[in-house]
C-alpha cells in the first residue's frame, strides 16, 4: 500500500473518500483477498466516523466472513485464501476488541479449541478458529497434541459454551470418546457443546463419540457453532 492509501487494483481507490456503504463494500472484497492492511485502514475510518464497534464488527468484518465461508464451502475459495482473509480479519479485530469489551459488548460465545493428544495437525482447526471468531465468537486456540488434562484445564479457566476437538489421524480419533467420556464422568458433559471434526471423521463417528455435531470444514463450523449456542440459550 502506498502512502497515498491507493488499492492495488486497476483504478486507485482511496479508502477515506468512499461513502459508508461504499467502504463497507470495499471491505467486504479486502476481505476476500486477505488485504490486512486495507482492513485495518478501514476499520479505523469507520470509528473515526462514530461508528459503534460492534456495528463495525457486524456489517464490515463479520458479514466479509460470511461471504468468504460461503464461498469456502462451495470449493470458490481454497485454505490459502481462507487463511489469508482470516488474518486480514484479525487485523480489523486487534482494533475492535479493546473497544468491544470496554464497551461490554458480549460474544456470541466462547470456545475452546484444540487438536487431540498424539495428533500435531492444525491447520483446520486455526481455520476453525478463525471463522467462528470471524463469527462473534471468543475463540480459545489451545494448540496441538491435548489431553483429557489439557481440554479440561482450558474448560475451566475459560467456561466456553463450545469444545471443539480436532483430529487427523485415525489412531487419535478415538480419543475424542476418551475426553467426552470422562466428561460424563465428572458430570459436566451436559454443560457444554461439543463439536468434532476432521479429514478422516464423518457424522457417525461424531454420534458414536458423544459428541453434540459432526462438522466437516471450517465453514460448516461457522453455521452450526451460533446455532447451537443461539438454541440453548433459548433453551434457558
Amino acid at each position: 500500500m502506498t502512502d497515498q492509501n491507493t488499492h492495488p487494483e486497476d483504478e486507485e481507490i482511496i479508502l477515506a473518500e468512499l461513502d459508508d456503504g461504499e467502504l463497507v463494500e470495499q471491505m467486504h472484497e479486502d476481505l476476500y483477498d486477505g488485504l490486512k492492511e486495507e482492513i485495518v485502514e478501514g476499520t479505523s475510518i469507520l470509528l473515526a466516523r462514530n461508528w459503534s464497534a460492534d456495528k463495525v464488527l457486524n456489517e464490515a468484518l463479520v458479514e466479509g466472513m460470511r461471504i468468504v465461508g460461503i464461498d469456502f464451502r462451495d470449493g470458490i475459495l481454497f485454505v490459502p485464501e481462507v487463511l489469508l482473509a482470516a488474518n486480514a480479519m484479525k487485523g480489523g479485530m486487534e482494533l475492535l476488541r479493546p473497544l468491544l469489551s470496554e464497551t461490554g459488548v458480549k460474544p456470541i460465545g466462547k470456545m475452546v479449541i484444540g487438536t487431540v493428544k498424539g495428533d500435531i495437525h492444525d491447520i483446520g482447526k486455526n481455520l476453525v478458529g478463525m471463522m467462528l471468531e470471524g463469527a462473534g465468537f471468543e475463540v480459545f486456540d489451545i494448540g496441538i497434541n491435548n489431553s483429557v488434562e489439557d481440554y479440561f484445564e482450558a474448560m475451566e479457566k475459560h467456561q466456553p459454551d463450545i469444545l471443539g476437538m480436532s483430529a487427523l489421524l485415525t489412531t487419535t480419533m478415538p480419543y475424542m470418546k476418551v475426553v467426552i467420556d470422562e466428561m460424563v464422568k465428572q458430570g459436566i458433559r451436559d454443560d457444554y457443546i461439543v463439536l468434532v471434526g476432521g479429514a478422516p471423521l464423518n457424522e457417525e463417528f461424531g454420534r458414536a463419540v458423544g459428541a453434540d455435531a459432526y462438522c466437516r470444514d471450517a465453514a460448516q463450523a461457522a453455521d452450526v457453532a451460533p446455532a447451537m449456542v443461539r438454541a440453548r440459550q433459548a433453551r434457558g
